[in-house]
């Protein structure tokens, strides 16, 4: 009598398969994934903000803005 195989033989859906029954099974999965996300969207919203201002917007043209960047790219490299 031949047992029969259920599982897929294709590796990235057995690797799947592997993780969304991980998550399935974790009592705390929901809100730490919750947590982290979160926490990721404030970093990447509040640390754009404090330390990547926007220095071109000041500029009314996009010719005003190639000769900032070209003026501060040759004043920074001598």
């Amino acid at each position: 009598m031949k047992v029969e195989n259920n599982r897929p033989r294709n590796p990235l859906v057995r690797v799947a398969r592997f993780y969304i029954d991980g998550f399935r099974q974790m009592t705390w999965g929901r809100t730490l994934w919750i947590l982290i996300l979160v926490k990721l969207i404030i970093m990447f919203v509040v640390l754009r903000m404090i330390f990547f201002p926007r220095f071109l917007s000041r500029f009314d043209t996009e010719g005003e803005r190639r000769q900032y960047v070209s003026e501060e790219l040759i004043h920074r490299a001598t």
